[in-house]
């Protein structure tokens, strides 16, 4: 034996705190969480109301979920909420296809066999992008796409699901999934509070035999999940599912059980699963599986009373707590009571369940409590539990029949041995009262052959004083006969213009509603359409019906209980329609053979032969071919030709109504011989091209008789470089020797030739040496605008547009410097065939400078240079000082403006202003430096002075001199007057002016003026046409200062004519003349 041993020594550890250090406040280290919540919140149930939540599930769920899920909210009767649900589903599908182009295949949360709960649908989305968020009772809840995190997704193609880890209690709520801000699911996760008193055991069964599953729940569940690994199962033909009346026994049936059914079966009940497996083998003793089978029933039924008996015991030591004493009364549950006391079930003080008071005897025996528990399905005996009598497995349930119609409602019991009764709203039944007993083991059927109104009522079965009971509810739904359905699907068949009436009798309860539909279209009463309805007959008559009337004819007559339907069918026969025009098959002198296909529409009968009609062209006579009769094929020889003649036909169907319309002619066809092909064409050239089409010219091939006939037409077929197919530009030939090819692509490369076309074939082609390219003849890059402005002004902060157009071809290539580098990345240039735009949106100064557009393509290129000068108004100059050096002269000097260092074209100017003038005059101008020196300064004047700043933008405000002046010495004045000699200003009238030939509008004013001269001052007189015009008041005549005029307000055409002014005075007389034109 070996020892070693070792000291451990136990030392504090970790940092000390500071003696002065404050407390740290945890509050400020939590971190915020924001709490995101659903924009579109569910209204708040409101009372009498149905929950919103309710209408949510309903969007979201099959068809064949509707009645469990209106079940857990409490609704029984779900048809009055279709019209509504339909109405919702088509708003949601409208939200829905704004973000999600196909959704389907929308599952429900279901807990599954590997413990996560689980929800998803196929889902294809316009923009993969899109947001997809989850809530939970309108609470954003994250998820990850990790399956270890609590909340997943998982996706696969179009394939989405959501998954919970570990379900819990608190994990219940109503989940919503939104594609952006539409809704796309909805579900609702329950957990109820329950367990398994009895899992699932394994099962052996032999090959074709039911294997069957049972456990039992501690609290009542109407339905479970049954699923084999991880699909779920569904009450059918393979697997039958089933739940005892008091919903604690449920069973699952293999039926025909084979080799693949073996494998692990699970029964879900909330978050709680059980599991077992299942082995199939060729031969077992069948009567001890049986008998084993048997004794786990009678096993699973023990536990199902005691677990019945447990709960009914807690419910009822809850209420007596609550309520003090209590009287111990029911829940009204007396139906299920044994037979003596059936009556005072309900409202007893249930001694017969637990024994009164809590004194010390029951307090101690245990043991006998469990012998005096009782299920719901009805009460023990008093004091044992050894013998309970038999149990229902499975109860009555409500049922529906329609009148006339065999029905039946049965229950199983837990005995094969115990008899029982059925009772009709109390009443005992008997074979003898219209009705079929039958029992058959544990089973028991009551069987209704013909139901009639009278068998709608509360049924009951009872057995070993319990009983089961359940409505039996007989409807009337619309019922057609036979005979009569048979009568009105056959197809109606009428003429154009003729009536058309059906009739349908029915019968079923009152009130009916019949409606008519032709196509899906609802008829209602109409000048052509006639309805009558009577208690058990509805007649349908159509007036003067047209081919287009033909259709469905349908009828759909519906109670309360029911909708049936009959569909008809209305055949309107007519004249055919047109078929297509023929079609020449070939041509000689003396015979032209035509062919043709059937109209499409045929007039509802069958086509029994055609007229053909010919035309000489030329002539407007169409003179019908087939005068021995119609003809039956769809071919014909025409013989009555002559050659060289050219013809038009066409063909018109006949049926049994009549003949249709013709057809259109079809192509003018000459009664000769078949042509040979032409030759090729000649001096094929391009006579002009841009970027998306050109034009070919050429001359018509030459003739050779018996080699090449004459041309009728020409093909222009293009081939693009890179393919090795050739398309034909025209469908059909031109005739003239000239064509354009339009919707080419700019600057590619095409092969092009052209084919010259009679009736007896194409010639060969004739094309080009090389390649044709779209585009316009090569032209050298040269500017259009003659009066471009080579320099442009902008007051910063301004845009900057330059818009120059040029003419190159092919496209040229453009490029943009300023000041010899490129332009700056917020200067945008657009470049079009045409011309180029470049725009600077905001302007600053420092986008002044000179800027060059180069257009270059393969022929050449061309620049231009535009000066930009980006400024704003100047600044004034500083302080304005005056120094007089030299008499008669005064120098100005100033401080510089501010804006000179950053504006090199900023100049200054000079003007005064003296005492004897009110005017600035301008002294000086483009004055790049700061001094002036002004000239002329005369003594005893007061002078004025003003310097500008100046640049392209403008003048800047004025800087303001002080006032500058000089004394003047007085000396004396003497003025020598000259002797003056009078003068003698009398003249002859003349014209200064003279007036002036004119044209005025019709309706308009017009003016004629003159100057005139004399001394003394001439007398003036206006002539129309030698006619004085001095009274006449149509005419304004003035005289100022020698100006005279004369306006005619509105002129007319008697205002024509010649026009003068005579002027005299004493010493003579002068005119002037000149006519009037009126124009229109």
């Amino acid at each position: 034996m070996a020892v070693c041993t070792a000291a451990l020594n136990v030392i504090g550890g970790g940092l000390k705190k500071k003696a002065k250090e404050a407390p740290q406040d945890f509050r400020k280290m939590l971190k915020k969480t924001v709490v995101v919540t659903r924009k579109k919140q569910l209204p708040p149930k409101k009372e009498g109301e149905i929950d919103p939540k309710l209408l949510e599930l309903l969007i979201s769920a099959p068809k064949k979920d509707y009645e469990r899920i209106c079940f857990d909210f409490g609704v029984s009767d779900f048809r009055w909420l279709l019209k509504r649900l339909n109405q919702l589903k088509k708003e949601r599908n409208d939200e829905q296809a704004k973000v999600v182009e196909q959704l389907d295949n929308v599952k429900q949360i279901e807990v599954k066999s590997n413990g996560r709960a689980e929800f998803g649908f196929d889902m294809s989305l316009h923009d993969p992008n899109s947001a997809i968020n989850l809530y939970k009772d309108g609470t954003m809840v994250p998820y990850g796409d990790d399956e270890n995190s609590k909340h997943s997704l998982k996706t696969s193609g179009k394939k989405y699901v959501f998954s919970i880890k570990d379900p819990q209690p608190e994990d219940a709520g109503f989940y919503q999934v939104d594609v952006e801000e539409a809704n796309v699911l909805s579900t609702d996760f329950r957990v109820p509070a329950v367990e398994f008193v009895a899992k699932i055991k394994d099962v052996t069964a032999s090959e074709s035999e039911d294997a069957i599953f049972q456990c039992v729940l501690s609290t009542p569940l109407k339905r479970i999940t049954w699923s084999k690994q991880e699909s779920s199962l569904e009450h059918g033909d393979k697997y039958e599912i089933t739940v005892s009346e008091d919903n604690l026994i449920h069973t699952l049936t293999v039926k025909n059980s084979n080799e693949e059914d073996i494998g692990a079966y699970y029964a879900i009940a909330g978050i709680q699963s059980s599991c077992a497996s299942l082995k199939v083998e060729a031969d077992l003793n069948d009567k001890r599986h049986k008998d084993t089978q048997r004794g786990n029933q009678d096993g699973l039924n023990k536990l199902a009373l005691e677990q019945q008996a447990q709960q009914q015991k807690d419910d009822l030591e809850a209420a007596r707590r609550a309520g003090g004493d209590g009287d111990g009364s029911g829940d009204g549950s007396g139906g299920q009571t044994d037979g003596d006391n059936g009556d005072d079930g309900g409202d007893g003080t249930n001694k017969n369940l637990l024994t009164e008071g809590d004194d010390d005897e029951n307090k101690g025996n245990d043991g006998d409590d469990k012998e005096k528990k009782q299920g719901r399905a009805g009460p023990l005996a008093p004091d044992t539990v050894a013998d309970r009598g038999a149990q229902f497995i499975c109860g009555l349930s409500d049922t529906v029949a329609n009148i006339a119609q065999r029905t039946e409602l049965s229950c199983k019991l837990s005995s094969e041995a115990t008899e029982g009764r059925w009772y009709k709203n109390g009443k005992l039944l008997t074979n003898e009262d219209g009705v079929t007993i039958i029992k058959d083991g544990a089973c028991h059927r009551l069987v209704i052959d013909c139901c009639k109104k009278d068998d709608a009522a509360v049924y009951c079965f009872e057995a070993d004083g319990r009983k089961s009971e359940a409505t039996l509810n007989i409807q009337d739904p619309p019922i057609i006969d036979e005979d009569a359905l048979g009568k009105f699907s056959k197809a109606v068949v009428i003429k154009a213009g003729e009536n058309a009436e059906w009739k349908m009798p029915f019968s079923g309860g009152a009130p009916m509603t019949i409606q008519w539909y032709k196509d899906d279209d609802e008829l209602l009463p109409a000048l052509n359409v006639k309805i009558e309805t009577s208690a058990n007959e509805s007649k349908l008559r159509l007036v003067k019906c047209q081919r287009t009337d033909g259709g469905e004819v349908k009828i759909k007559i519906k109670n309360e209980f029911g909708t049936t339907e009959a569909i008809s069918k209305l055949i309107v026969l007519g004249y055919p329609g047109s078929p297509a025009p023929p079609q020449v098959v070939s041509a000689f002198k003396d015979c032209i053979n035509l062919a043709w296909c059937p109209p499409c529409d045929t007039g509802g009968t069958t086509i029994v032969g055609y007229n053909l009609e010919k035309n000489k062209k030329g002539t407007n006579y169409w003179s019908l071919v087939n005068q021995q009769g119609p003809i039956t094929d769809t071919k014909y020889a025409v013989t009555d030709v002559f050659e060289g003649a050219a013809y038009e036909f066409r063909v018109s169907a006949i049926n049994l109504s009549g003949a249709g319309d013709p057809s259109n002619p079809c192509d003018t066809v000459i009664a000769r011989d078949p042509m040979k092909p032409p030759g090729k064409v000649r001096d094929l050239k391009l006579t002009s091209s841009n970027y998306s089409s050109f034009s070919l010219a050429w001359t018509k091939p030459k003739e050779m008789k018996g080699v090449e006939d004459e041309a009728q037409g020409y093909y222009v077929e293009i081939r693009p470089i890179e393919n090795i197919e050739w398309s034909r530009c025209n469908a059909n030939p031109v005739t003239l020797t000239s064509y354009t090819v339009l919707g080419l692509k700019a600057m590619a490369c095409y092969w092009v030739r052209a084919i010259a076309t009679n009736y007896g074939g194409d010639g060969e082609p004739q094309g080009f040496d090389t390649y044709v390219i779209a585009m316009p003849p090569p032209v050298r890059p040269k500017f259009k605008d003659r009066n471009m402005k080579n320099f442009v002004v902008v007051r910063s902060g301004n845009t900057v547009c330059l818009n120059v157009n040029f003419e190159a071809s092919p496209l040229p290539h453009v490029l943009w410097l300023k000041d010899g580098t490129p332009v700056p990345r917020h200067v945008t240039i657009t470049n079009s065939d045409k011309g180029s735009l470049m725009l600077i949106t905001t302007s600053e100064r420092s986008d002044s400078g000179i800027y060059t557009i180069t257009v270059k393509n393969i022929v050449g290129q061309e620049s231009i240079n535009v000066e930009i000068r980006v400024t704003d108004d100047p600044k004034p100059p500083g302080p304005v000082e005056l120094d007089q050096n030299i008499p008669g002269t005064v120098t100005l000097s100033w401080m510089s403006s501010p804006d000179e260092t950053r504006d090199d074209r900023l100049h200054y100017m000079v003007s005064k202003r003296d005492s004897f003038r009110c005017t600035w005059r301008t002294v000086a101008d483009n004055l790049f430096n700061n001094k002036f020196t002004v000239v002329n300064i005369l003594p005893g004047r007061e002078y004025y002075f003003r310097v500008f700043a100046k640049n392209d933008m403008g003048l800047s405000p004025p800087s303001e001199a002080p006032v500058f002046g000089t004394m003047k010495q007085k000396g004396k004045f003497q003025v020598d007057r000259p002797e003056t000699k009078p003068l003698d200003f009398q003249s002859q009238p003349s014209f200064l002016v003279p007036l002036k030939a004119r044209t005025a509008p019709q309706g308009y004013e017009s003016h004629m003026s003159c100057a005139v001269w004399g001394d003394p001052a001439p007398r003036v007189t206006w002539y129309h046409n030698n006619i004085s015009l001095s009274t006449n008041t149509n005419y304004h005549i003035r005289n100022v200062c020698g100006v005279c005029s004369l306006l005619i307000l509105t002129v007319g055409p008697k205002d024509y004519g010649e026009y003068k002014v005579v002027i005299e005075n004493k010493l003579g007389t002068a005119d002037s003349l000149m006519t009037l034109i009126v124009r229109e």
